[in-house]
């Protein structure tokens, strides 16, 4: 399960945060204690999280419930973006359009001079393949992470190519998405969900 931080004010300001380390709001902290609620019940095995403020505080909640200990690994951090940190998206779009139109269109950008996403997906998701590899039979994972960083972790881990990994809608704040192992290799059961999964009653099951 990969977890996005809460609320913080530059996500409010539309505000390109990437590495930047900015706090939660006092609604973001309220998300994700609400959240945590909901996903102790899963009885989670193992939490990883970013080490920047806005995921350990959000995974800390979890902890609190669960008693399990945290991992940090800045392996899971949001996208370095360089001279983008900061901007608004109005900014960003003025300021770097042939950029930022380029990035929409699925063309490899180093986005204000930062990473490239497949480089964000070579770290973060040998982090989280390494992770459940520890987990025993049946085990649930907890990844607290930011939207950019998880939208291009699960791209890698269900082997898409990487132009296609825009069509993984963002997650809200504080919402999760359910990747499951299955024979064929990874399959990502829920999207952007705030509730517990359900069980698939159908055919593809």
């Amino acid at each position: 399960m990969l977890w996005r931080h809460g609320q913080t004010a530059w996500n409010l300001e539309r505000r390109f945060q990437g590495s930047t380390d900015i706090e939660l709001t006092d609604e973001g902290l309220g998300q994700a204690r609400r959240a945590a609620r909901l996903l102790a019940a899963l009885r989670p095995d193992a939490i990883i999280a970013s080490d920047l403020k806005r995921t350990a505080v959000t995974a800390a909640q979890l902890a609190s419930l669960t008693g399990l200990d945290v991992t940090h690994d800045e392996a899971l951090r949001e996208t370095f973006a360089g001279a983008w940190q900061g901007l608004t998206h109005d900014e960003i779009v003025r300021l770097y359009g042939e950029q930022y139109a380029a990035w929409k269109r699925g063309e490899p950008v180093r986005r204000g001079g930062g990473e490239l996403e497949t480089e964000v997906a070579d770290r973060a998701a040998p982090v989280v393949e390494r992770s459940a590899d520890k987990l025993p039979d049946g085990g649930t994972l907890v990844v607290v992470s930011h939207g950019g960083t998880i939208r291009t972790t699960i791209g890698r881990l269900l082997g898409l190519a990487p132009r296609t990994w825009e069509a993984l809608g963002g997650l809200s704040n504080c919402s999760w998405s359910v990747l499951g192992e299955t024979a064929r290799g990874w399959r990502l059961l829920e999207h952007n969900a705030g509730s517990l999964p359900e069980p698939v009653l159908g055919d593809d099951d």
